[in-house]
């Protein structure tokens, strides 16, 4: 296939007819065994935002809407970060199973300075920081599809491709190859020889940031929200177009250009590995992180996303379009690891006035119980205002309790703060098991808890205060919290011959791994996990799910 240069993005959303318009075989409930499973995940694809621009959808997202539908899809967990809902989608395990607890945790018995783990480190390399680290799956603790489907067929290949490292591992695995940008390009884990095609996709990103990009057009369909808004000190956003000067890489992730070049490494990948054409079944799993960038970036509801989303789409499609000319047989399921939550100043003049950010005062919690306790400074470790708070291992274990009831009393005097839960409360809950839209605050810490990975005690604000209290431009909207707007995302499943149909009831991210399993045969059995089997077609009388 050519690779498909940005360039081209302009005509690519005028498409005009959807990609899936095509001879198809008749509905069927479920693909008879399909040789290939193509997982893909939207980073930051809230359900709220997938549901604003669904009427226009021309292209791949219009061949998904035309299959199985779940638009209340959930990530139920509370710790609604990238490297946890990467680690539900092809396990079937909440966080507190996997313990994939959040992007960073601390650990203070670590033997090192750093007490911070990255998800997607191996801790046992010496020299490792969070920073500066080993790529490995070794703190997920569960296996994915791919793993299974490799220990019931060591014939079996999965290659996860994403533009984020913590994506590509939670995907993947132990995945044969998987691959995400980094410096000079698509790289690997190390010492893992790259096929012919990463080597063609980093040449090709290097000639794209040598020459720069002209700006996009603006979609009929975004001209409503082409708009511009005031955020931090003389910035705007609102009206980017994506426009890169020649030479100019520091911007690229935060345009619809990283999605495009990771779709095409996966195709070529799949062509160059002969996914789905050796006799087993495989998976390719394929993290899209451009809309995560755009949405920290310029948010979640304003021109720069709506332009994401329609060249999303159009990409998605000639991706499709690519693997039906492949003749194999596929499934493909879409979704998101966590949604999110636009910026407090569109908010205000859509109507919102109850959106804001969060105030800075909240940064002295820690000073004033310090100076209170006569201790140095840090007593306390997190990744921000909000999620896990551990106490440092500096404070003398004598003091631990008084430092920990200090700092809860305190956060929760906060107006901003919805609640705080101490460890104690969190492990006495149960995991929960009902459907997910009616659970509890506290039953989302509770999926997101491991006793060994966990903090002492967890904040959680209150709903849509962002925790950035002064955005700079780069990041001026995020997610992470506890509530719907960061936890619901679509999930979508079609195949050739796919009969349509929408389940609106509120569904979980941990279901795909199984419902997957079903459909390709495996059986999981003796895997312990979280989720269960969706039936893709409740009108016939042989479910997916056996």
């Amino acid at each position: 296939m050519k690779f498909v240069r940005l360039a081209t993005l302009v005509t690519m959303l005028g498409l005009s007819s959807p990609a899936f318009a095509q001879d198809r075989e008749a509905s069927s409930p479920a693909p008879e065994r399909p040789s290939l499973v193509v997982a893909i995940s939207v980073d930051q694809l809230s359900s709220d935002l997938f549901a604003t621009y669904r009427e226009h959808f021309t292209g791949g997202f219009a061949r998904l809407l035309s299959g199985v539908v779940f638009p209340s899809g959930y990530q139920a967990h509370a710790a609604t970060e990238t490297c946890p809902g990467h680690s539900t989608i092809l396990t079937g395990a909440h966080p507190a199973r996997s313990g994939v607890i959040a992007n960073r945790w601390f650990d203070m018995g670590v033997e090192r300075d750093d007490v911070r783990v990255y998800c997607a480190e191996d801790v046992t390399v010496e020299g490792s920081s969070s920073s500066n680290y080993t790529r490995s799956r070794a703190n997920l603790l569960v296996p994915t599809l791919g793993d299974l489907l490799r220990r019931a067929d060591s014939n079996s290949r999965t290659v996860s491709v994403a533009g984020k490292d913590r994506s590509a591992v939670m995907l993947g695995g132990d995945s044969e190859m998987a691959f995400w940008p980094g410096q000079g390009g698509f790289g690997s884990y190390d010492g893992t020889a790259a096929p012919e095609s990463v080597a063609r996709t980093n040449q090709a990103l290097i000639a794209s940031v040598a020459q720069g990009a002209e700006p996009l057009a603006v979609p009929q369909a975004c001209r409503a929200v082409d708009r511009e808004i005031a955020v931090g000190d003389g910035e705007t956003v609102g009206t980017h177009r994506f426009g890169r000067e020649a030479g100019d890489d520091g911007g690229l992730l935060s345009t619809p250009e990283a999605d495009l070049l990771t779709l095409n490494l996966a195709g070529d990948l799949a062509d160059e590995m002969e996914l789905g054409r050796r006799g087993s079944t495989d998976v390719l799993a394929i993290g899209l992180a451009a809309t995560d960038y755009i949405g920290h970036r310029y948010g979640t509801h304003g021109v720069e996303q709506c332009i994401q989303l329609m060249a999303l789409d159009a990409m998605l499609g000639a991706f499709f379009e690519r693997l039906d000319a492949s003749g194999i047989s596929y499934i493909v399921m879409l979704t998101a690891d966590h949604g999110g939550l636009d910026l407090p100043e569109r908010a205000a003049v859509q109507g919102a006035p109850d959106a804001v950010r969060l105030s800075a005062d909240i940064g002295a919690v820690e000073t004033s119980i310090a100076e209170a306790m006569d201790l140095e400074t840090p007593i306390l470790r997190s990744e921000g205002p909000l999620g896990d708070f551990y106490v440092d291992r500096s404070v003398p274990e004598e003091r631990r309790a008084e430092v920990i009831d200090r700092a809860v009393a305190t956060f929760s005097a906060h107006p901003q703060v919805y609640r705080v839960y101490s460890r104690a409360e969190i492990e006495a809950q149960p995991l929960p098991t009902a459907p997910p839209e009616s659970w509890t605050v506290l039953d989302r810490i509770r999926a997101s808890f491991h006793p060994a990975r966990s903090g002492d005690f967890y904040v959680a604000l209150q709903p849509r205060v962002t925790p950035i209290p002064d955005p700079g431009i780069g990041y001026v909207a995020t997610h992470g919290s506890v509530w719907d707007y960061d936890r619901r995302v679509p999930i979508l499943f079609w195949w050739n011959g796919a009969q349509n149909f929408e389940q609106p009831m509120g569904v979980m991210t941990v279901d795909i791994m199984p419902t997957l399993a079903s459909v390709v045969g495996l059986d999981i059995g003796g895997v312990e996990i979280d989720g269960r089997c969706l039936d893709l077609d409740p009108d016939v009388a042989e479910s997916n799910c056996r």
